[in-house]
């Protein structure tokens, strides 16, 4: 053999192998091509599908048209962006003049709830009614004190309708006035909270009362939780009283929570207790609503004990924006013995706004 035919078939052999090794190489590392792709570029409207949007995309680049609901709701979201500094300013700034301190606390309860209720009764036509409530509930820094200002007393509402008021539109409330209190706060052992009031009902002539109320929870077992609540009140023109109030509650399976309230008063001018029994349950459908289904008995013990009225309602609450502007809708039926427990249907609508610089707010417990 030649020298020139041993060193053709030399590089044939080592080209070859450099071929074998190459495709071994890729076959045990392949190699990708990345192509990088800017976050305006994936997520542009071109890039995203049609699902994507709620209009159809020649609508995209089209001009905002002004439109009554549109002016209205931007001045709803400007409310909450303006007011709801000014409520929490409000609360630190009495916060710190009641108590001395260069320091408010930041957790007090102080809000403004205004809106609107329409209300259609037997086939009776919606009727607009604004609503206004307000609560001024200040905490100081260095005792247990509290000035608090409400825009009603709850102790002179009449049982049925704080059960129901939800299902009231304004006009359909009863009027008790505004009052201002001094709270103190005390603890009695480690587990039950005792607060005395001492105020008067803003009007003329004043109205002055005294309520102490007493409240504990337990945890019966690894499923119920309840609670109980006591509470006696003296108002000058409106005599003493007392309610007790008692409910259990416990998760009962996908997402409902079950609650059973009891609730006795004693009511001094007419000498009789009335009671009421409330079954509800609650789930939260999502991040935007809940939905609340209940039943409810009314009685009284005079002129023996006897039910007053049957209730069933269902509360669908949806969370318009953000945490301060909510929708409820409310269809709900009576049975009222003083029309022979003959059904009266009723649907309400509602829009309220919240505006509270607390972030714990208890209009939404």
């Amino acid at each position: 053999m030649s020298d020139r035919s041993f060193l053709a078939r030399l590089a044939g052999l080592a080209a070859a192998s450099l071929c074998l090794t190459l495709t071994h190489a890729q076959a045990a590392e392949p190699v990708f091509e990345v192509q990088e792709r800017s976050v305006p570029d994936i997520l542009s409207p071109e890039a995203l599908p049609s699902s994507f949007f709620d209009f159809s995309p020649e609508e995209y680049w089209a001009e905002p048209r002004d439109s009554y609901w549109v002016n209205f709701s931007n001045w709803v979201l400007l409310q909450g962006r303006t007011q709801n500094p000014k409520v929490e300013r409000l609360g630190q700034w009495a916060d710190r003049t009641l108590s001395g301190s260069e320091y408010g606390l930041p957790n007090n309860a102080s809000y403004l709830r205004i809106g609107f209720a329409t209300e259609s009764e037997s086939g009776a036509p919606f009727q607009f009614e604004p609503e206004a409530r307000f609560r001024l509930d200040i905490p100081t820094t260095r005792r247990k004190l509290r000035l608090v200002i409400e825009s009603e007393s709850e102790e002179l509402i009449p049982l049925e309708e704080r059960q129901r008021d939800r299902q009231l539109t304004q006009d359909e409330r009863s009027d008790t006035e505004a009052t201002g209190a001094l709270r103190y706060l005390t603890e009695i052992g480690d587990a039950i909270n005792l607060s005395n009031d001492v105020g008067v009902r803003l009007r003329l002539p004043p109205d002055a009362f005294w309520r102490a109320t007493a409240q504990k929870d337990w945890r019966l077992d690894e499923d119920w939780l309840l609670r109980a609540q006591q509470r006696f009140y003296f108002y000058h023109n409106d005599g003493w009283g007392e309610r007790t109030w008692l409910t259990a509650g416990r998760q009962v399976g996908q997402g409902w929570y079950f609650i059973s309230s009891s609730e006795l008063e004693w009511i001094h001018d007419e000498k009789e207790f009335v009671a009421a029994q409330i079954f509800s349950v609650d789930k939260r459908l999502n991040n935007r609503s809940t939905l609340t289904p209940r039943l409810g008995i009314l009685g009284e013990s005079k002129p023996s004990w006897r039910t007053t009225t049957y209730f069933a309602d269902v509360t669908w609450r949806y969370r318009l924006h953000s945490d301060w502007v909510y929708a409820e809708v409310i269809p709900a039926l009576e049975f009222p013995r003083e029309e022979s427990f003959k059904d009266r249907p009723s649907v309400v609508f509602r829009v309220e706004l919240f505006f509270s610089g607390s972030l714990q707010r208890p209009y939404l417990d």
